[in-house]
């Protein structure tokens, strides 16, 4: 690995497939997080519902708390950042159909100057989940 990249390794966020890619990586003040799905870490199984429960900052109705964003944050901290430095986001959504709840969920997050993003439809890695995140935030 170069002297001017670092991965990011957390037990905070899922492991990463191992040969395949890492949590992030820190190059050059700016930390590149790849794409988040709603899995515990704890369990390494996946929450259940939809892009809500998946991504709200409250219990969905089974009681597990959302997860993405905990998933992303856990990876920003490791990296020695944190959610508030996240300058662009990444959005794919199952169905286009979820896209106005989905941006319920997302107004919650970053204060009053939302990071850039985009979002499009296409099926996360996991068949049958509706949503991955993934982002990218400086060093403070």
């Amino acid at each position: 690995m170069s002297a001017n990249k670092r991965v990011v390794l957390t037990d905070k966020a899922p492991a990463p497939r191992e040969g395949v890619l890492n949590q992030a990586i820190v190059a050059g003040g700016t930390v590149y997080c790849s794409g988040q799905i709603a899995v515990d870490p704890a369990t390494g199984k996946v929450v259940e519902g939809g892009v809500v429960e998946h991504t709200v900052n409250m219990p969905n109705p089974s009681g597990i708390p959302h997860q993405i964003i905990k998933n992303l944050t856990a990876v920003l901290e490791a990296a020695g950042t944190s959610i508030d430095n996240v300058v662009k986001v990444n959005i794919f959504i199952a169905d286009i159909k979820d896209f106005n709840a989905m941006n319920e969920v997302y107004m919650q997050y970053w204060g009053e100057t939302k990071p850039a993003r985009s979002c499009i439809q296409a099926q996360p890695p996991v068949a049958g989940l509706p949503v991955e995140i993934e982002c990218i935030a400086v060093m403070p």
